[in-house]
């Protein structure tokens, strides 16, 4: 199979119903204190990836954590996937800096991420 190479799960966001509930364990778990602290998303760095915390997540469609593969190329990812099956759930999008998002649903329903940074 040819097409563009990922560069590996680095982002994985959890939703969250209590921010500061969850920011206490996550810190506890990683052992740093949050990069990103703000109301609407609490996100740490920690060996090379981001864990991100999103409060109200289940109410935006989150049912559970959502592994982010990054790729060089996010729309040439997404027509290879949804070639080979899968359905987008959200088009790609600008979330700040450059940096692009998509999700998707392989056949069982489970939601993956694509990451893009400029």
């Amino acid at each position: 199979m040819t097409g563009s190479s990922t560069q590996g799960i680095k982002t994985v966001l959890h939703p969250v119903t209590d921010l500061a509930a969850a920011k206490a364990v996550y810190a506890a778990l990683l052992g740093v204190q949050p990069v990103a602290d703000a109301p609407y998303y609490v996100g740490f760095e920690a060996e090379g990836q981001h864990i991100g915390l999103v409060p109200g997540g289940a109410e935006q469609g989150m049912t559970g954590p959502v592994a982010y593969w990054h790729v060089p190329d996010i729309e040439a990812k997404l027509a290879e996937v949804t070639a080979a099956g899968a359905k987008v759930k959200d088009a790609a999008r600008d979330v700040g800096n450059g940096r692009l998002v998509a999700t998707f649903t392989d056949p069982d329903g489970n939601v993956l991420g694509l990451l893009q940074d400029s």
